[in-house]
């Protein structure tokens, strides 16, 4: 019955399947007998990996001498705070902490699927929508913080006051459907380079699999930084002032 499980997951469910059970009946969620599932697995594995590197850096954090490790994160915090001031976000550093951290994980999610035997989290709908739904939130928080119930309220309704009955419809529904967009284009093209990875890789172990490799590593690159900079966008408009 289980024979096509993932490895990962059948190690989980064969010595942590009680605790997994006793969690989720606690919150009321069904589940069968084997709970832990690929998606989940991957995802707390790629969470423990952000957690070492982490605490690598921060064990290694020197202003005089910086190692490799804290160039790289030096580096890409530069470039996403460069990427924000250019999506329109005037005072980028209060809001690249949120962005760095959907950058990081999309990141290693996409890209833990390119090791031979595990398979990324983001191929599978519910990690997008999780992440697409944690934008979405954050993103209309961050507009009512920067300007107040009343003049965030305002954005929906467009500045001619009697086409509003047309435009906050429109608002709505777009807003609405950011989560949707974002969790299907990630998961999409996350999926699908999987499957053309992993049928070239059962038809040969050579030259062939090693160029879809690159390219899945290629996509889950181009989609981190897709979906990192809608969110800038959608939080630039957000918290703008001039509308």
């Amino acid at each position: 019955m289980h024979e096509h499980e993932f490895w990962l997951a059948k190690l989980f469910n064969d010595h942590l399947a009680g605790p997994a059970s006793a969690f989720l009946d606690m919150i009321g969620v069904k589940h069968g007998d084997r709970p832990w599932t690929a998606w989940l697995v991957m995802e707390l594995l790629v969470v423990a990996i952000i957690m070492i590197l982490v605490a690598m850096l921060r064990s290694s954090l020197s202003a005089d001498k910086p190692g490799k490790l804290q160039h790289s994160f030096e580096v890409a915090y530069e470039f996403l705070k460069d990427q924000a001031r250019s999506a329109g976000i005037h005072h980028p550093d209060k809001y690249v902490g949120y962005f760095g951290t959907v950058f990081i994980f999309i990141l290693v999610a996409n890209l833990i699927g390119a090791i031979p035997l595990f398979e990324s989290p983001t191929m599978f709908a519910y990690v997008p929508a999780g992440v697409a739904l944690c934008t979405f939130i954050y993103y209309n928080f961050m507009g009512l913080k920067e300007n107040g119930p009343v003049k965030y309220a305002m954005q929906f309704v467009g500045p001619v006051w009697w086409l509003s009955w047309l435009i906050l419809p429109i608002e709505l529904v777009s807003h609405f459907a950011r989560p949707m967009s974002l969790t299907m284009r990630l998961y999409g093209n996350m999926f699908s380079g999987e499957q053309v990875t992993n049928v070239f890789l059962q038809l040969t172990y050579l030259l062939v699999p090693v160029i879809f490799m690159a390219l899945h590593v290629f996509v889950a690159l181009v989609q981190t930084y897709v979906f990192t900079l809608l969110t800038m966008i959608y939080v630039s408009n957000a918290v703008s002032h001039e509308h």
